[in-house]
């Protein structure tokens, strides 16, 4: 049903953005194969609970065999994208890069997720999200001031300057592709990824609103009105009242409007303004801080974990979260008006739709059989 249904897309697989960005892709509609060796599968790849594998089937492929790389060429002519994640040159040396995918489809997307990019000085080394970031000018802005960074888990650089812009750009790619009738090489780096969410902050760098020094600017927590406070019972709430009328009512909420205040925008005065307002929402829980600001438009919300946001009724009432097979987990998004995205499978145990989804993909019996024998696939 996803807008994305008819799109045929392999996956060679991976860890991490990779197997995200198929995933995005596979909850709106495409049909995406997940090329993996059928063994030494860890303990993160354990089925259903792997959240990111959900959506494709398995063909377990040995791809340093000779035949199993004549396989992949052969499904490559009958997709429209194919998604690796290798360091740079690794898919050359196995003989599926982007080279040798073309000249059998002239038509095909080839997305490559590294997190240097193909190319640049860094471009060989290993790397982690942490230092991705590092890199793209993020990391160094979050957290308190005079304190060391704080790694925003890995949500930055892999899932959203890596995995989400990849998905974008394969997109991007196939619609191009529809028109001109030619493929092309889609290179994401989880550094330039990083760098274009940074676009905002660049913007209000070069205006003069951005300080370097981290948790001191209007919406990295250094802004009283922008922060998440302790309540009484040990949880918390955040605070975005950041324009006028929503700051007034976040005043008078907290009984603070009769109280000869600074103004707002005194910079001078956010840390003891922050004090202030900490030692208010100390008074009560988050529970009863839940029932005085819900529904106004001081732009509150309870800070919940991964265990509490899908039970919050804003969540169930939208259907944010779903159950497939045993596992809790975030349901496709965006939502489309006449072709919404769906979860069409639970994650896949390595090879454990080798033959359903290459019959599918137009081999026959003999010629699986001819693969399994020779040792290409599981």
């Amino acid at each position: 049903m996803g807008p994305l249904k008819g799109y045929r897309i392999i996956e060679i697989a991976g860890i991490g953005p990779g197997p995200f960005a198929c995933m995005m892709l596979a909850d709106m509609g495409a049909d995406v194969i997940r090329l993996e060796r059928p063994t030494g599968a860890r303990g993160v790849d354990a089925v259903p609970a792997n959240v990111l594998n959900r959506g494709r089937r398995s063909v377990g492929v040995d791809l340093k065999h000779p035949d199993a790389v004549e396989l992949t060429l052969g499904l490559v002519e009958s997709a429209d994208a194919l998604i690796e994640g290798f360091r740079p040159g690794v898919a050359e040396r196995l003989g599926i890069g982007p080279d040798a995918c073309l000249a059998r489809n002239p038509r095909l997307v080839y997305g490559r997720m590294t997190g240097w990019g193909q190319d640049g000085p860094y471009a060989s080394m290993a790397g982690h999200d942490i230092n991705y970031i590092s890199l793209g000018g993020a990391l160094a802005h979050f957290g308190r001031p005079g304190e060391k960074p704080v790694p925003p888990i890995n949500m930055v650089g892999d899932f959203g300057g890596g995995g989400m812009l990849l998905a974008f750009g394969v997109v991007c790619g196939l619609l191009e592709a529809r028109e001109s009738g030619q493929g092309q090489v889609v290179d994401a780096s989880m550094v330039d990824g990083t760098a274009t969410l940074m676009a905002m902050v660049h913007g209000m760098r070069a205006l003069g609103l951005w300080d370097l020094e981290k948790g001191t600017n209007i919406i990295d927590g250094g802004a009283h009105f922008y922060d998440a406070y302790e309540t009484a019972d040990g949880q918390y709430v955040s605070i975005g009242s950041i324009e006028p009328q929503f700051y007034a009512e976040l005043l008078r909420l907290t009984g603070l409007d009769g109280e000869e205040l600074p103004h707002q925008m005194d910079r001078q005065q956010w840390p003891a303004l922050k004090e202030r307002l900490a030692a208010v929402f100390r008074e009560k829980t988050r529970d009863e801080w839940c029932r005085i600001m819900e529904g106004t438009d001081v732009c509150f919300a309870p800070v919940l974990s991964i265990e509490e946001a899908p039970s919050h009724p804003h969540n169930q009432a939208r259907g944010t979260f779903v159950e497939v097979a045993g596992v809790v987990q975030p349901a496709p998004s965006p939502r489309f008006s006449r072709t919404p995205g769906e979860i069409s499978r639970p994650p896949s145990a390595p090879a454990a739709d080798t033959d359903e989804a290459l019959t599918d993909w137009g081999l026959s019996e003999a010629e699986l059989a001819k693969l399994r024998s020779a040792g290409a696939i599981a």
